[in-house]
C-alpha cells in the first residue's frame, strides 16, 4: 500500500497551487486577446507575465505535489527541498522575462516615430478584470503561506503580486494613449514592469539559494528555539544548536547537557518534554536531541 503524504498543510498548498494554475491559464487568454486588439506593449509584457506564471505555476503544482512525498530509503529527510529547486527555477524564468521586456521597451522608445495603440477601452476592461482577480488570488495564497509556510505558495504569491503594478501601469499607458495621445507612456510603463520583475526574481532566488545550501533558519526562529531551551530548567545547559530550512520545513539539532545520575526513563523524558515545547511553537520542525549526561 502506497503511504500517504504526512507534509504539512498539504492540502491548503494544493489548494494554492491549483488556483494558480487556473488563474494563470485565463488571464493568458485574456491579455492575449486584449494585445491582439491594442497592440500595447505594457499589455504584452503582462501577457508575457502572465504566460511565464502558467510555467511557473504549473511547476510550482508539481513542486507541491512531489515534496509532500513522504521520507524513504533515498530521501531520509522527505523530499522538501523540491519546493526550493522550484523556486529556483521560477526565478530564473523572470529574469529572461524582466530583459525580454526590457528590450523591448527600449526598441520601442528608439523608434522615430511612436508606436500607435488601437481599441483602448477594450485593453482597459481586460487589465481591470485582471487586477481584480490576481488580487484575489494574491490574498488566498497568502492566506495559505502563513498557514503551511510553503516556499512555492510563498514565490507564487510574489510573483502575482508584482504583476498587480504591471496591469495598473497597462491601465495607465492604455489611458493615455487614449485621451492624452502619449503612446510613449506605453513603453516606460513596460520598463517599470521589467524592473519589478528583476527584483522579484532576485528576492525568490536568494531564499531559495540560502535554502539548498543549508543556511540557519532565520533569527527570529533560531531566538526562539533558543529562549525554549533556556527555560528547561532540568537542562544544565545545551551546545552546538544548528538549524537548516528546506522547503517549509526546519531542521533542528542540538546536545542538552543533563543529569547523569539521573534514570534513563526520567532523561528520556527530559528530552520528550523539550521537543515537544520546540514543536508546539515552532510549525513545520523536525527536532533531534543529543543528550549529554554530568556526573
Amino acid at each position: 500500500m502506497k503511504p500517504k503524504s504526512t507534509a504539512p498543510g498539504h492540502q491548503l498548498n494544493l489548494s494554492a497551487g491549483s488556483a494558480s494554475v487556473t488563474v494563470a491559464v485565463l488571464l493568458v487568454l485574456l491579455k492575449l486577446w486584449a494585445f491582439a486588439e491594442t497592440g500595447s506593449l505594457s499589455v504584452a509584457a503582462s501577457l508575457t507575465d502572465s504566460a511565464l506564471d502558467l510555467i511557473i505555476s504549473i511547476s510550482g503544482l508539481l513542486a507541491i505535489i512531489y515534496s509532500a512525498r513522504p521520507a524513504d530509503a533515498d530521501h531520509s529527510f522527505g523530499h522538501n527541498s523540491a519546493e526550493d529547486i522550484a523556486a529556483l527555477g521560477q526565478a530564473a524564468l523572470l529574469t529572461v522575462s524582466a530583459g525580454a521586456i526590457t528590450w523591448g521597451a527600449i526598441s520601442r522608445l528608439l523608434q522615430p516615430e511612436p508606436h500607435l495603440l488601437t481599441s483602448e477601452t477594450r485593453g482597459i476592461m481586460v487589465m481591470g478584470f485582471s487586477v481584480a482577480l490576481t488580487l484575489a488570488l494574491v490574498l488566498w495564497q497568502r492566506r495559505v503561506y502563513k498557514q503551511t509556510g510553503s516556499k512555492v505558495v510563498h514565490a507564487d504569491s510574489l510573483h502575482y503580486i508584482s504583476d498587480l503594478i504591471p496591469n495598473i501601469g497597462a491601465i495607465m499607458a492604455l489611458a493615455a494613449s487614449a485621451y492624452f495621445a502619449v503612446p510613449q507612456i506605453d513603453s516606460i510603463v513596460a520598463l517599470a514592469a521589467a524592473m519589478i520583475l528583476f527584483a522579484g526574481a532576485y528576492r525568490i532566488g536568494r531564499l531559495a539559494f540560502d535554502a539548498l545550501m543549508d543556511r540557519e533558519a532565520n533569527p527570529e526562529t533560531v531566538a526562539k528555539i533558543i529562549k525554549i531551551l533556556d527555560s528547561q530548567s532540568n537542562v544544565y545547559g545545551y551546545h552546538d544548536l544548528k538549524t537548516r530550512m528546506s522547503g517549509a520545513k526546519v531542521f533542528v539539532q542540538v546536545h542538552i547537557e543533563l543529569d547523569g545520575n539521573q534514570t534513563l526513563e526520567s532523561a528520556h523524558m527530559i528530552g520528550k518534554t523539550l521537543k515537544a515545547e520546540i514543536t508546539r511553537n515552532i510549525p513545520y520542525v523536525e527536532v533531534i536531541i543529543h543528550k549529554d549526561l554530568r556526573e
